[in-house]
């Protein structure tokens, strides 16, 4: 997230300076950095969704055999 913070401030400074060509590269770098990033975090909040429900399922199969 560091990154693409950075390389759209970089990107800002560039565009200021009219160096458009570098700006856009600068730009994309740090939006596939942001990418990147989001796409990190949704897999840990999805294996932890996961693993949540497989607790839970496994749960009931422990309530079932106890009651039977």
């Amino acid at each position: 997230m560091i990154v693409a913070a950075v390389a759209m401030l970089v990107a800002g400074f560039l565009l200021l300076r009219r160096d458009f060509d570098k700006a856009f590269v600068v730009a994309a770098l740090g939006a596939v950095a942001w990418f990147l990033n989001y796409r990190a975090q949704m897999r840990e909040i999805t294996a932890s969704a996961d693993r949540e429900a497989e607790d839970e399922e496994n749960q009931g199969v422990d309530e079932d055999i106890e009651n039977d």
